[in-house]
C-alpha cells in the first residue's frame, strides 16, 4: 500500500512538471511570434529613391550644405561683380535666384518624403514597443501563474508526503508495539 502511495506522489510530481513544461512551451512560441514580427519590420529594405531622399535630406539639413552653398554663392556674386568684364549673371543675379528657387523647389519635397519615411519608422517602432510591453505584461502574468501553480501543487504534494510519513510512522509504531 505504501509503495503505491509513493508512486502516486511521483506521478503527481511528474504531472506538475508536465504542466510547467506546457506553460514554458507556450511562452516560447509566443516569443517566436513576436520576434518574427519585429524582424519582419527590420528586414524591409528601402528602395533606391527612399535611400536617395534620406541622403539628400541628410545633406540638405547639414552645416556642410549651408557652408558650401554659402561659399558657392559668394564666389558666384564676387565673380559676376568684380572678376568678369562681361558677367554671365549681372546684378540683380536673376540666374542665381533661378538656381536657388529650383534647388529649394526640389529639395523641399525630397525632405518631406524623407520625413514621412522617418515618421512611418517611428510609428512602427511605437507599435513594436507596445508589442514588447504587452509581451512583458503577458510574461509577468505567466510567471504569476507558474508561481501560483508551483505553490498550490507543492503544498498539496507536501501535505501528501506528510500524510504518507505519518502513515509510515504509525505502521512503524504498530510494528514496534508488536515486537515488544
Amino acid at each position: 500500500m505504501n509503495k503505491s502511495r509513493i508512486e502516486q506522489l511521483y506521478d503527481l510530481e511528474e504531472e506538475q512538471l508536465g504542466k510547467l513544461n506546457d506553460i514554458v512551451h507556450t511562452a516560447i512560441e509566443e516569443e517566436k511570434l513576436l520576434s518574427d514580427k519585429l524582424l519582419e519590420f527590420e528586414d524591409r529594405h528601402p528602395s533606391f529613391t527612399s535611400k536617395l531622399a534620406d541622403n539628400v535630406a541628410s545633406f540638405g539639413g547639414s552645416w556642410k550644405f549651408i557652408i558650401s552653398f554659402g561659399v558657392i554663392m559668394l564666389i558666384w556674386i564676387f565673380a559676376n561683380v568684380y572678376l568678369l568684364s562681361k558677367p554671365f549673371d549681372p546684378y540683380p543675379f536673376i540666374l542665381l535666384n533661378l538656381v536657388l528657387s529650383t534647388i529649394a523647389a526640389l529639395q523641399a519635397p525630397v525632405i518631406m518624403m524623407s520625413q514621412n519615411r522617418k515618421e512611418e519608422k517611428d510609428r512602427q517602432r511605437a507599435v513594436n514597443d507596445y508589442m514588447i510591453n504587452l509581451k512583458s505584461e503577458i510574461e509577468v502574468r505567466n510567471l504569476h501563474g507558474k508561481l501560483d501553480l508551483l505553490i498550490k501543487e507543492q503544498m498539496k504534494t507536501l501535505f501528501d508526503i506528510q500524510k504518507t510519513q505519518v502513515e509510515l510512522m504509525e505502521e512503524i509504531k504498530v510494528l514496534l508495539k508488536k515486537g515488544s
